[in-house]
Order: C-alpha cells, then structure tokens, then sequence
C-alpha cells in the first residue's frame, strides 16, 4: 500500500524535489527494484482480452512476460537492474495483510457473481483485485532472473527498506517502486513508473528525499511521524485526517507524539484506533531489519546470460516465443557490455584549479558583474531621459 496521499502533498508542497524524465536519461545507472511490487504489477497489467496470459498447461506466465521484456526495455536503455524480494514481513504488517486478503475474498466472490451476471467491465475489474503474487511467482521469476545473468537479493523483510540501504550505500543510484514509504525507508532518491511498459508513456518519477524533507521544513523523524499519520501498511488510520490535516497537526504539535497527547487529552474530532502502536511503526521506519549494505549478499554482479537455458525455460516449458526468446537473449549480451561504461561523469573527474587560476576566475566574473551593471545603469538611464523628455521633441 505505501503511503496515503504522500504523492500528491509532496507534488503541492515541496513540487522541486520531483523531476520527470525519459528512461533513456539513466543510462549508465544502478538500480535497486522492488521485485514484489513489480511481479503485481506485471500480473495486473500483463494480459491479454481482460485476462492472465497462460501456457499451454494453464499456468500463469504474465509475471514472467512483465519480468523479461520490462528487464530487457531498462537493459536495452543501459541501466543495471538488480532486483530485491521481501522476506518474511514484519509482524506489525499482520493486520494490513489480513485485510488484503479479506478484500481479495470478497473481490473474489464479487468476481465469480460478475460472470454469471455483470459485463466484461465488471469481470475485468474484479478479476484484476484478486490479484497476489504467490511463492511460485516469486521462484519462477528468480529463476529468470538467473538465467538472465541479472542480479537478485531476497530482504529479512521489506524490499523497500533493502533497497533503499543500498541507494544510502551508494551500491546504486536509487531505488525504484511504485511504494511511497521507500522514501520513509530512507532512500535519498525514489524512481517510480520504471518497470511500466512503453506503451502507457508514463515519465519516469525522480523524488528526491533531501528536497522532500527542505520543501517540508521537518527532519526525518517528524518526516516519518506523518507517513504514519497519513496512513501506512503497520498501523489503521485514523478516521477523518486526510494529508492536509495530518501535515497540519504534524506541524502544530511538533510530531505524532504531541498529536496523540492532544487527541487523548480532549480533542474530540478524532479518535484512535483502540490498538495503536505508532512508536513500534516509527521503530520500524527508523530500524528495519536489513541486510547490511557490506554484507557479501548486497555485492551483486551482472553475468551473461545463459541462452539455452533461457529457451528450455520460457519457450519449452512457459509456451514462449523462440525467435523472440532468443533476440531477447541477444540484446541482453549487448546491452549489459555496453552498460559497464560509465555515465560521462564517472569518466571526467574535475581537475582542482590552481590558487592564481581561482583568483583569475574571480576577476574575470567580478568584471562581468561590473559590465552587467553598467549596462543596467546605462539602460535605466535612457528610459528615464525617454519618459521625461517632450512628445514631438527630436
């Protein structure tokens, strides 16, 4: 789920901290995806008339399409994905999952009553909200990913929070999902739309957390006390604070503690939920459990691919095309010798200037500035004779 409304109250407070652009510009970069939150996507987006493509056998291979070609479209763009699982989720999550599962039981049933009486609409909808990624979807696209020579990890528990460790570390340029709370994880930057396919032109989000946090006027802590506010996957939100509310009391009293101590001491507005342990969400934020940026497991490497096994994988058992397998394959070899060049900058280290260098760059600007304002001068001048002097004179 992420975070509530964070988008949008970053795009109308703090709108620099966001920039917009194509996928071709990170060329050259690292970058560590939320592969649970990409398999979704993948599953709810990859279809064909309304429906999950399948093999032959029956089986669902719309995560494995979404993995291969969306990998092949960032490879063929020179970026180097690595891809991170959640593990085991924390306990505080236990309730945000069981009342996933309880909405996909009754999109479920919805969808079974749909068929027999509602339009392809309906059907479509509800087919789309029973949607989850299981255990095999999770092993099967590990196993692509192998076969692909791109590098995977498997988080303690939240892939947002191992990402971002690893964009903190500098092991990649940033982390990407479509989860909000990645910033609330601490990432410095936050690529959203990355794994969207082509066709939907979506620009690529670029958030960056510093300019996040300066637009706000609030540390990170405070930061996180009103991701928390505002709705996140550990604590039930509390009735009738939508974002400019929270972002209001979050100001006003300072952070979650003194809104809390205002609300239990007789501001009858709003009520908290009975069990609401916001300090253990706030722990988790602050500390969650990752595996160390130097941990041998987070010292990833891109290996070529493994053709053949590609082909038995996808086109004997998965039903896939070989010619296109095998182009696939191809670009990957390519585009993953290209992507070890650097991006320009890593080529060109600028060379310190010399103390009479420096002070010959500041008389050269200080005699510009001296023209500019010469310049003004004379201009203003000018205009001012022009209003004073008489019509018809000349």
């Amino acid at each position: 789920m992420g975070i509530k409304q964070l988008y949008q109250l970053i795009n109308e407070h703090c709108p620099g901290a966001i920039k917009t652009g194509e996928i071709k510009t990170f060329f050259g970069r690292k970058v560590a995806i939320d592969a649970s939150m990409s398999i979704y996507s993948f599953l709810i987006a990859v279809r064909s008339e309304g429906q999950q493509l399948m093999s032959d056998s029956g089986e669902t291979t719309s995560h494995l399409m979404g993995m291969f070609y969306r990998t092949l479209r960032m490879v063929d763009n020179g970026i180097k994905p690595v891809f991170v699982f959640d593990g085991a989720p924390p306990k505080l999550k236990s309730g945000e999952l069981a009342k996933r599962f309880q909405r996909k039981t009754e999109a479920h049933e919805a969808h079974e009553e749909a068929k027999e009486t509602g339009t392809n609409e309906d059907v479509e909808k509800f087919s789309r909200r029973t949607v989850r990624v299981t255990r095999e979807h999770n092993e099967e696209c590990r196993k692509l990913l192998t076969l692909m020579g791109i590098p995977y990890l498997i988080a303690p528990t939240e892939a947002e929070a191992q990402c971002a460790v690893l964009a903190r570390a500098g092991k990649v340029y940033a982390a990407a999902s479509e989860d909000m709370d990645t910033l609330t994880f601490n990432s410095p930057i936050l690529l959203r739309h990355l794994t969207f396919s082509e066709q939907r032109k979506e620009p690529i989000q670029e958030i960056h957390l510093d300019k996040v946090l300066e637009g706000l006027e609030m540390d990170r802590k405070t930061f996180i006390d009103l991701c928390i506010l505002l709705g996140c996957d550990y604590v039930d939100p509390v009735k009738g604070i939508g974002p400019s509310t929270a972002l209001k009391l979050i100001r006003d009293h300072g952070g979650l503690d003194g809104v809390v101590s205002a609300i239990k001491s007789g501001n009858k507005k709003y009520t908290l939920p009975d069990d609401w342990p916001y300090e253990d969400a706030r722990l988790l934020f602050l500390e969650p459990d990752v595996l160390d940026a130097e941990d041998p497991a987070c010292d990833v490497k891109w290996n070529a691919p493994d053709v053949e096994g590609l082909v038995h994988f996808l086109v004997t058992e998965k039903g896939f095309s070989e010619d296109r397998v095998r182009s696939g394959a191809a670009r990957l070899q390519k585009n993953l010798k290209t992507a070890q060049q650097s991006r320009l900058e890593g080529f060109f280290k600028a060379v310190p200037k010399t103390e009479e260098e420096q002070k010959s760059l500041k008389r050269k600007n200080e005699a510009k500035l001296e023209e500019k304002k010469k310049k003004q001068k004379a201009a203003a001048k000018e205009k001012k004779e022009s209003k004073t002097k008489p019509r018809g004179a000349g």
